[in-house]
């Protein structure tokens, strides 16, 4: 229970206040002293939570506790600190016990446990007020000599590293043989054990030399130590690159970078203190020394290569200014066959280094607060801000591109740099967004959160910036799933496959829907793509399509915007496609055949002229030919008049069937909103944009169990079509959907002087067309419901002329 309470505390402000006064009154009010019983239980409490917290993290404990101290800074009575000091005392006295008792246990595993909570709490405690640890560094000095067997001892000696690391240096005249045992106890520990003890133990015996004992003569020593074996071995290495002789010695070599990198992430080698009055320049040479094993062909000894280059990094950051680290960086992270693990370690180094720089920043704006009316300290933050946003522009581009990966490794270590650099200012944020954008439909819902939590904040602070880039964020969304895509055959999708069926893109649609202006601009640019002379690939296309029939939409005018621009693409995209088509017939059988068998094969082909059918069309409804439109017959020969026209060259066939995804995308989503909102024809006929918003305010009432399913598409995808050889069968059933196209178009909007009988055969036919070109599903499954377009003939007869009117005019100016 407290577990789940205290990761509130970062919550909205009434459950912020909540947490920090619950656990105020738990764990934070003085207990008196005669009651041991009363402490052990709130020690046992709070170790146990910590313990329980071991692999989420421990940000919520820090919290809690700044909160609490912060909040009685200027109060005379301080209840919290005196009963921090408590539990600092007692958890030192509790461990100590504790030790002895584990020495009369035979279970010393299972029980050390408890141990290792005890001493990553006092360690919490120390980052916090590192002051209430000082009467107790000399107690925790012997666990240095822990005898490692598990991988709780290694933590007892991580963890007690960090506490003397934060404590020593406050420490008032300690003595000289305890410094000098620290010192020898890390130093053994960083030649005996593995790469976290010794990146803690440097850590540490940096703080205590450098602020404290000065003793640069035995880090001197450890340093040219190790540095001494990595250049005999690249000497050896450059005489006879095939001599075994690195393979032999190659944990040695492994270990000498790691630890060469880490003590020169600590210290500065070229102060005199140092190297004496020698002119040669350490960080340069360390710099080669490193970069030559970078090149190596063994992947384990590179990546130890890179850790250290970072750490040497962090010392001295211009160092990254050098053209051969931009060069080794940037191809690692832009060359899609570089190994993972360089992607991931040199992703790390760049986010350790903005970590480290955060550290330095909050320390001087620490310090500057001490001494704001006396110097202007902000100088010294911006020049280091100032060397931070210069590397992040370097290599901002190869970062974000690294988003673009199938490994999600990969992706979760860029995030958190990106995350970084926004959070500490040091780029223009607005070229982060389609990136941001594009995480946010990541399959884990951590990387998905922490990038919507980049955009809210983004949104926050600059009003328009996400707009500004929805659309562009929209395409790089669907690369990101490209290659995350494990299964190149099955087409990306833009939902999520789970019970929600939410659109992947549903939050950058939630931060835009609330501005009317904007909303209307992203849905129009979307609905733009799918316009014939967008050229917009069609796997694109069903996933801005999948997005857009499953947005949170709210008010009944967002679906009816959509599907009134539907209408107006659908009415010039649908008579560019059948014209263009038309031509590409008739100008290969001008060059096959002679004017006159020309005139009769076209005569015959539509089952009429083209010049008949524009005559046809120019008569009133009433006056035209009735069709029978459940005639099978017809149709075959309508069929098979067009399959002697059609060309041997099968290119305008595949253009045809590629472009009209896009209708047929869009035929589909109509429906789907249709259904899915329970709209009738006269209720969209009605709608128009210039209307008040308040006339469409209301909420959508939407209907359970409707899916988006556009099988046309999925299957035009799935058989590949645009690049396979074109069958009669594929010929014909394109021919079909050709003929249905053409029926659909000349009822896509019938005529206000249409009787009652002949609206209703209008309306037949434009269903039947539809439903034909949408696979004759359900209507769960978007078909056209047909007796519900039926029982709004009439209402799409009379009293809708003015709205049909404006669309046309609309149409026709879009046409010229």
């Amino acid at each position: 229970m407290c577990v789940k309470m205290i990761r509130r505390v970062n919550d909205e402000e009434g459950i912020k206040k909540l947490v920090n006064e619950t656990f105020q009154k738990l764990w934070f009010t003085p207990t008196p002293h005669h009651d041991k019983e009363a402490m052990t239980r709130k020690i046992l409490n709070i170790t146990d939570v910590v313990a329980a917290c071991r692999d989420t993290g421990y940000d919520w404990f820090e919290q809690l506790l700044q909160n609490l101290l912060k909040s009685e800074e200027d109060a005379s009575y301080k209840p919290v600190k005196k009963a921090c000091t408590q539990l600092v005392d007692n958890l030192v006295e509790h461990i100590i016990k504790y030790e002895e008792s584990l020495s009369d246990c035979d279970n010393k595993g299972v029980n050390s446990g408890r141990l290792v909570a005890c001493i990553t709490t006092l360690y919490l405690f120390s980052k916090i007020r590192p002051q209430l640890m000082v009467k107790h560094a000399m107690t925790m000095q012997p666990y240095l000599t822990t005898k490692c067997s598990t991988q709780n001892d290694f933590m007892v000696i991580c963890n007690v590293a960090k506490i003397l690391e934060l404590v020593v240096p406050l420490m008032e005249h300690p003595s000289e043989t305890f410094l000098a045992t620290i010192e020898e106890d890390l130093m053994k520990l960083i030649i005996k054990y593995g790469m976290t003890v010794v990146q803690h133990c440097v850590s540490c015996l940096g703080a205590i030399v450098n602020k404290v004992t000065q003793n640069y003569k035995f880090v001197w020593a450890c340093f040219n130590r190790y540095y001494g074996a990595l250049s005999k071995l690249k000497s050896q290495h450059q005489e006879d690159p095939n001599s075994t002789i690195l393979t032999a010695n190659k944990p040695a070599l492994l270990r000498s970078l790691f630890t060469v990198g880490a003590l020169c992430r600590h210290f500065d080698f070229d102060q005199e203190d140092f190297k004496g009055n020698s002119k040669v320049n350490i960080k340069d040479k360390v710099l080669e020394l490193l970069m030559y094993f970078t090149k190596h062909s063994d992947e384990e000894v590179q990546t130890k290569a890179i850790i250290g280059l970072g750490f040497a990094f962090i010392q001295h950051p211009s160092l990254m200014f050098e053209q051969e680290v931009k060069t080794l960086y940037n191809s690692i992270l832009s060359d899609k066959n570089c190994s993972v693990n360089l992607k991931i370690q040199v992703l790390k180094n760049l986010q350790t280094y903005l970590q480290e720089e955060d550290t330095r920043m909050q320390q001087a704006d620490r310090e500057w607060k001490k001494v704001a009316k006396q110097e202007d300290l902000k100088e010294m933050g911006d020049i280091s801000s100032g060397m931070s946003s210069s590397i992040m522009q370097l290599y901002l581009k190869q970062v974000l591109e690294a988003f673009f990966h199938t490994q999600s490794s990969v992706r979760h270590f860029a995030l958190n740099v990106i995350a970084l650099t926004l959070n500490q200012g040091l780029i223009h944020p607005v070229q982060c967004v389609p990136y941001l954008i594009a995480m946010g439909t990541d399959p884990e819902p951590s990387m998905r959160n922490k990038a919507d939590q980049q955009l809210v904040e983004i949104d926050k602070k600059y009003a328009g910036f996400i707009h500004m880039k929805a659309v562009a964020g929209m395409k790089m969304s669907y690369q990101v799933q490209q290659a995350i895509n494990t299964c190149p055959k099955d087409p990306v999708r833009g939902f999520r496959h789970d019970e929600s069926s939410s659109a992947l893109c549903s939050h950058l649609y939630s931060l835009i829907r609330g501005n009317r202006q904007h909303r209307r601009a992203f849905l129009i640019s979307l609905l733009n793509l799918f316009d014939d002379t967008a050229k917009t690939e069609v796997n694109m296309l069903l996933y801005i399509a999948d997005n857009l029939a499953c947005f949170p939409y709210q008010t009944q005018e967002e679906p009816l915007f959509i599907m009134h621009h539907i209408d107006i693409t659908l009415s010039v995209s649908g008579s560019n496609l059948l014209q263009s088509f038309k031509e590409s017939m008739v100008k290969d059988k001008k060059k096959e055949r002679k004017p006159s068998s020309d005139e009769e094969a076209e005569s015959d082909s539509n089952s009429g002229s083209e010049s008949e059918s524009e005559e046809e069309a120019s008569k009133p409804r009433r006056l035209r030919k009735r069709v029978d439109f459940d005639s099978d017959s017809d149709e075959e020969n309508d069929i098979n008049a067009v399959m002697k026209c059609l060309p041997e060259n099968s290119a305008p066939l595949i253009e045809f069937a590629n472009v009209s995804q896009g209708i047929l995308l869009l035929l589909m989503l109509k429906q789907h909103l249709k259904n899915l909102c329970g709209f009738s024809d006269s209720k969209i006929q009605k709608y128009s944009p210039s209307e008040s918003a308040k006339v469409y305010d209301k909420a959508i009432n939407r209907k359970t169990g409707v899916h988006f399913h556009p099988k046309q598409t999925l299957d035009f995808l799935r058989s590949d079509m645009a690049n396979s050889k074109i069958t009669e069968e594929v010929k014909r059933s394109i021919v079909k959907q050709y003929l249905d196209f053409k029926l659909l178009m000349e009822h896509l909007d019938p005529d206000e002087e249409e009787e009652d009988g002949e609206v209703s055969a209008s309306t037949n036919a434009r269903n039947k067309a539809i439903t034909s070109l949408l696979g004759g599903g359900s209507p769960k499954n978007n078909a056209a419901e047909t007796e519900d377009d039926e029982s709004d003939g009439e209402d799409r007869g009379g009293g809708t002329s003015g709205v049909r009117r404006r669309r046309s005019q609309r149409i026709s100016q879009r046409i010229t």
